[in-house]
């Protein structure tokens, strides 16, 4: 009965950490349906980096184009996240869009999956695009290219488009979604600003970079960005501690017997 009670109890411990580590895993999947239930955002586009439009991650952004227009939006993506943007081009039979997106050091960045670049057949309705980045890491060495947390661009546009294509209009939108990968993406290390517009400026007299941070660039994750040092990687820890707490009193109750075999006399 004791071996029983233990082994429940650790079970029980065990759930009551992990719970939620696997809740949270569930919520962050991306789901079919996501681009579904998203909200209207900004109707326009920019022209460049230095005006990309910001979308927040979870709502629909717009803009009216033609073919041959370069259409950059921006968006904020933390540690541990991984961003997925889908873009989709209404109009432009013929033409053939690719969707690009940079880091804050405006280095393109590489799809894990998804078609970033797509031709429109003739005569069909829609071209959708899409593109999954690796899993946004909270610190990284200098000659890496993993994507570090910060401002992100997305580029849209048609790639070589023929001179019957250019100025054909067009109508466009993005969404961005962004997965939580939970401790199991978690880095030794983190940035001591994320990347973002002006973050190698020189701030005014008197002012901290934080503040710097904040004035240059207002989009940024709901929670905040990450401090770098908590991931569920540490409720992990604890629930390994504590089952091999349990399997350790366990082995001893095993392995210690009932005590002094009957057939010895007893201890002088």
């Amino acid at each position: 009965m004791g071996i029983t009670r233990l082994v429940a109890s650790g079970a029980t411990v065990a759930a009551l950490v992990l719970g939620p580590v696997t809740a949270a895993a569930a919520d962050g999947s991306p789901s079919p349906s996501a681009s579904e239930g998203a909200t209207s955002g900004p109707t326009e586009a920019g022209t460049s980096f230095r005006t990309a439009v910001e979308v927040e991650p979870g709502r629909r952004g717009t803009a009216q184009a033609s073919a041959g227009d370069y259409l950059y939006w921006s968006f904020a993506a933390d540690a541990g996240q991984r961003p997925t943007v889908t873009a989709r081009v209404s109009g432009g039979s013929g033409s053939r869009w690719q969707l690009d997106v940079y880091d804050g050091l405006r280095r393109r960045q590489s799809c894990v999956y998804g078609a970033a670049a797509r031709t429109t057949e003739s005569g069909s309705g829609d071209t959708e695009l899409a593109c999954t980045l690796r899993t946004v890491r909270a610190w990284a060495e200098p000659w890496a290219n993993d994507p570090l947390p910060g401002t992100y661009y997305v580029r849209l546009t048609a790639v070589a488009p023929t001179k019957a294509d250019l100025g054909v209009p067009v109508q466009t939108e993005v969404l961005v979604t962004a997965a939580e990968a939970g401790g199991a993406a978690a880095v030794d290390g983190t940035l001591a600003v994320p990347l973002v517009p002006g973050v190698a400026n020189e701030p005014p007299a008197g002012t901290t970079a934080e503040y710097r941070v904040a004035k240059l660039f207002s989009g940024e994750p709901a929670d905040g960005w990450a401090s770098g040092w908590w991931t569920d990687r540490w409720l992990w820890t604890a629930a390994g501690g504590v089952l091999a707490a349990v399997a350790g009193v366990f082995g001893y109750r095993l392995t210690r017997g009932s005590g002094r075999p009957s057939h010895l006399p007893p201890a002088a």
